[in-house]
């Protein structure tokens, strides 16, 4: 599974590159957030997901994988793809004894938001695979650079 950094173009397989940063920063507490977010323009459907590390109070640095598909119209379909895609990189990493902090989900706890549909089916998928969920309105790191990467 490769991911990506901001600035750079090489590729790199995330399990490996989560653990050796880590190790590298051991001396700090560094919170490890999974997330995606996805964004329909004109015949595509864009999916970024997202390893973000949580560096204390210094902030953060994140991995990133894009994906471009037909556009999908179904809110349902195209939101549950955001889970399914962060449980995947999630247990991947699990896999590989790496403990992934939460999952943030880009749907929002207020039920007059559309996404609000989707939360309870979707904390219930993730916190039963062994992960902790976040929702909106909490602070989600991973989603804000998804968001950005979209």
């Amino acid at each position: 599974m490769y991911f990506n950094k901001l600035l750079d173009s090489t590729d790199y397989e995330i399990a490996s590159y989560v653990k050796k940063y880590l190790l590298e920063n051991s001396n700090y507490s560094v919170k490890l957030h999974v997330g995606c977010d996805s964004q329909n323009i004109s015949k595509h459907t864009n999916y970024a997901t997202t390893v973000l590390f949580h560096i204390g109070n210094t902030g953060c640095h994140f991995l990133y994988h894009k994906e471009r598909l037909p556009k999908i119209e179904d809110m349902w379909t195209k939101l549950w793809g955001e889970t399914t895609r962060s449980v995947e990189v999630a247990n991947y990493l699990k896999e590989r004894g790496i403990k992934v902090d939460s999952i943030d989900l880009d749907f929002n706890s207020d039920e007059n938001y559309q996404s609000n549909k989707l939360v309870s089916a979707s904390v219930g998928f993730v916190e039963s695979m062994g992960f902790t969920a976040n929702v909106k309105p909490t602070i989600l790191p991973a989603i804000s650079a998804a968001d950005m990467m979209c």
